[in-house]
């Protein structure tokens, strides 16, 4: 006997819903999306507030949008895909190369979504464990990849444990995987990466790697999560491909300005997110000087190795105010936040250390 209502697929019907950090009181700091704390720049604000007509559907490819990151990337706007959020791209690249008996390929842990894509498009997810610092090891992704998998996701710098790919660790995947099997960076946190050694998605598309599609958002380094704005940069084919599984019309035209707002404000919202990795490299050295052994910390976010303490530990934090992300079994995600809230991180961290 089952309580559904009608018959679903099985593997959906068992897959568990995307769970959403957790939303914070008045009294709490919401450190669990990694969201940008600062509020929107009042340019942005007074774009979203001019874009009217909403009686009318928006631009189904955003296209003034396409045209701006053409130009800023040095590609062709058919090379340009813009999308409710970098995730839904993913999804979108999923179906369009993935089904019955096919396989993606990720390190774990990795980005929560990952494994749902694989299930949605009915395909097999492959995934590859961490190094012991919470790396991608590329070697091994290389070796796991068979004539079956069909997209290979490297995440960099990796969400939720922080270290990046670099240019050559990268470089060297892609020499070793087929040249028909796509890649996808999913450069999420691109923005706040101060290591000069890390994989760069502009520099491998000026390699001209046709089988690579970069992924990068308006979330988080733009602050703009609540207007769900991502991008993909790669071969045409492979962004018409994802086009015709996306649900048509899902960017508005209000985000599309704020988009747009942003990039002409990019300097003073790139001052932010100095801000934002100077908070962020003093909380990990703080961190590790109470005994944490952080990861490289190169998002917004920093990862405590929790392991089996995790739930413990992430109450502690919720009953001190702060609402983290725990990943039962490895380990907490903490955004970096409001300034106010780094002395009460690192008090709850060096107390249940």
């Amino acid at each position: 006997m089952t309580d559904l209502p009608v018959r679903l697929r099985p593997e959906i019907a068992a897959l568990p819903a995307y769970r959403q950090g957790k939303q914070a009181g008045d009294d709490a700091f919401k450190l669990s999306s990694n969201e940008n704390p600062f509020d929107p720049l009042p340019s942005v604000v007074e774009a979203i507030r001019s874009a009217t007509g909403i009686n009318r559907y928006p631009d189904a490819s955003a296209s003034r949008l396409r045209a701006r990151l053409a130009e800023r990337f040095d590609v062709a706007s058919d090379r340009v895909h813009v999308a409710a959020g970098s995730v839904s791209i993913l999804y979108q690249l999923t179906q369009a190369t993935s089904g019955h008996g096919d396989e993606v390929l990720f390190s774990w842990r990795s980005f929560e979504a990952y494994p749902g894509l694989a299930v949605v498009a009915g395909a097999t997810a492959v995934t590859v464990p961490n190094t012991a610092d919470g790396r991608h090891d590329l070697t091994a992704m290389a070796a796991a990849v068979t004539d079956r998998t069909r997209i290979a996701i490297v995440c960099s710098p990796n969400n939720p444990t922080g270290p990046v790919v670099t240019q050559a660790e990268f470089d060297a995947f892609l020499e070793a995987v087929p040249s028909d099997l796509l890649v996808v960076l999913d450069e999420a946190y691109a923005e706040f990466v101060t290591d000069p050694d890390a994989v760069d998605g502009r520099r491998v598309l000026a390699s001209r790697r046709e089988n690579v599609v970069v992924l990068r958002t308006f979330s988080k380094a733009y602050g703009l999560a609540g207007l769900r704005v991502g991008y993909a940069i790669g071969h045409p084919r492979i962004l018409d491909a994802a086009r015709a599984t996306g649900i048509p019309l899902s960017v508005t035209a209000a985000a599309e300005a704020a988009a747009l707002a942003s990039l002409d404000a990019e300097e003073e919202l790139l001052d932010r997110v100095r801000t934002i990795t100077a908070r962020r490299d003093d909380l990990v050295a703080r961190l590790r000087e109470t005994g944490w052994d952080v990861p490289q910390a190169q998002g917004n976010f920093v990862w405590l190795p929790a392991g089996g303490r995790t739930a413990e530990i992430a109450a502690a934090f919720e009953a001190a105010g702060l609402i983290v992300r725990a990943f039962a079994g490895d380990g907490i995600r903490i955004s970096v936040g409001e300034a106010e809230s780094i002395d009460r991180i690192v008090a709850v961290a060096s107390a249940v250390a």
